[in-house]
C-alpha cells in the first residue's frame, strides 16, 4: 500500500504522480466529459476522491 505525500491543503503525491484537490463547486471545466467536438478538446475522466476533496492530475504545462 502507498502512503499518500501531502505537499500542502490541496496537492498531494501519489506514485511519482501531482494530483491537485478541488471542492464540488470548484471543479475545473473539462471535469467529466470525454471529448468536445466543438473545441476539439478532451475532458478529465480519471479522478479519485479523499477526505472531502476530487483529486484529479495536475498538468506539467502550468498553462493547461
Amino acid at each position: 500500500m502507498q502512503k499518500i505525500k501531502f505537499q500542502n491543503s490541496n496537492t498531494i503525491k501519489l506514485h511519482g504522480t501531482t494530483y491537485k484537490g478541488y471542492t464540488v463547486g470548484n471543479l475545473p471545466k473539462r471535469f467529466a466529459f470525454i471529448y468536445d467536438e466543438n473545441k476539439d478538446q478532451e475532458g478529465i475522466i480519471h479522478w479519485f476522491n479523499h477526505k472531502g476533496l476530487t483529486y484529479v492530475e495536475k498538468p506539467d504545462n502550468p498553462w493547461a
